[in-house]
């Protein structure tokens, strides 16, 4: 209930609503918005479940539902007004995507207009109903057959992106699905503290098939587990994990006690090099340039030998270190099933600037360690310019002694993850984000 409007909106349509008008006007986070909705409005337990699938499918669906919506209002949605527009997108999903009645979806919509722009009710109402006329597959076959993109609700930019990355081009699709489908937790176990067969057997969880620390949860809240909040765990995507590792574990040449995290907000891979660097009587600069950010690093990596700097990476200076994580500022294009909202927010023009700023980050870091150690570059995106273009020009750039080191070996179970020597993870084959990294040692 809209207490401001006295119009009746039920309590999760009205959760959902909210956080995607906070998504689409204010830039907002699903992920970060949400969970505040549920508590504000005391949705709890199958409401709370309901105004989640709402919200995150909406949004991860918005570009095929704007399709189908400008076709059944015959206007493009730019010239339909924001709160109308984004009701109608909440309806369509409803219709097209759940089980939810066609009458019950029309009906709440237009009850949700009623309340939120309430001289569009005679619009919102006639576009429902010939949205209803026919299911997604028939609006498939009249707006688009074979459009991969339309189908799996992904842009033609990203869809395009992807099929450069993969090397099984008949994978595509596989790729598609997964993106579609809510992420799993997964927690990191963190060396030294707990092992992963402990901490899954406190959480209820399963040991994670690659990683020796991660742990997989089937549902519930992961900041709500004694081990999270005890410090023994954090949550971490088993990819994430992998390739954190693969730097602890990589063999330099001389001494080992100096370890970098050039990007390290906001601390997961700082947490997990902490532990590591704890058993080893090694010690880790972790260094963030977004203070907001740096914060959360200096309460992830409480307890652990792990110095916190403020400060830009490309700026940075220091003795040389013994090894280097430079986990770069990206697209996010590898993570697109845990944010709902970032196929459809980014744009190929972010590109250009991210990968100098990719390569500027690289070079400081192949600048940062010392000769004999090494440099693990990382990022959650598989696009190639962000990947093995960003690691080749930094190369070339660098005035000689940068050897690429193999990868796959330091990730023994993972299977499938290219012909190196970089190694890319993908959400179809191995269940993690699309994490890519490629190892670069010092002469």
């Amino acid at each position: 209930m809209d207490a401001r409007s006295g119009h009746r909106v039920d309590p999760a349509r009205w959760v959902a609503f909210q956080t995607i008008s906070a998504v689409h006007r204010d830039d907002g986070y699903a992920n970060l918005v949400l969970p505040k909705l549920l508590t504000e409005h005391h949705v709890h337990g199958l409401d709370a479940a309901f105004a989640t699938e709402l919200a995150y499918g909406t949004l991860r669906q918005s570009g095929s539902l704007d399709a189908v919506i400008a076709a059944a209002a015959d206007r493009g949605v730019e010239r339909i007004d924001p709160p109308t527009r984004d009701a109608l997108r909440l309806g369509a999903y409803q219709l097209l995507h759940t089980r939810v009645a066609t009458h019950a979806a029309t009906n709440t919509t237009v009850d949700l207009v009623r309340t939120v722009a309430p001289g569009a009710i005679g619009f919102a109402n006639a576009v429902m109903r010939r949205i209803g006329r026919q299911d997604w597959p028939a609006w498939l076959d009249e707006l688009g057959p074979d459009d991969v993109g339309l189908r799996y609700a992904h842009p033609p930019w990203v869809v395009r992106a992807f099929r450069d990355a993969l090397d099984k081009k008949s994978e595509l699709e596989d790729l598609l699905v997964a993106d579609n489908t809510p992420a799993p937790v997964h927690l990191c176990a963190r060396p030294g503290r707990i092992t992963a067969a402990d901490l899954a057997a406190e959480t209820g969880g399963t040991v994670g098939p690659y990683g020796a620390y991660a742990v997989h949860l089937a549902e519930g809240s992961p900041g709500d587990h004694p081990a999270v909040k005890r410090g023994l765990a954090h949550v971490q995507d088993e990819g994430s994990q992998l390739v954190a590792t693969a730097l602890a574990d990589a063999p330099v040449d001389g001494p080992d006690s100096r370890w970098l995290d050039l990007c390290a907000g906001p601390g997961g891979k700082s947490a997990l090099l902490g532990s590591l660097a704890a058993l080893r009587d090694a010690r880790v600069t972790a260094v963030e340039v977004a203070p907001h950010r740096a914060r959360l690093v200096e309460h992830a990596v409480r307890g652990l030998p792990v110095d916190v700097v403020c400060e830009d990476g490309r700026e940075f200076e220091d003795d040389p270190f013994d090894r280097v994580l430079v986990d770069a500022p990206c697209t996010g294009l590898g993570a697109l099933r845990r944010r709902p909202e970032a196929r459809w927010r980014r744009q190929p023009n972010d590109l250009p600037p991210l990968t100098r700023l990719q390569r500027e980050l690289l070079l400081a870091a192949l600048r940062l360690v010392r000769p004999g150690g090494i440099v693990a570059y990382v990022t959650c995106s598989p696009h190639i310019n962000e990947t093995r273009m960003t690691v080749n020009e930094t190369i070339r750039r660098f005035d000689g002694g940068i050897e690429q080191v193999d990868a796959r070996p330091l990730m023994e179970n993972v299977t499938d993850s290219g012909d190196g020597p970089a190694v890319q993870l993908w959400p179809h084959r191995h269940g993690t984000d699309a994490m890519f990294l490629s190892l670069l040692k010092r002469a």
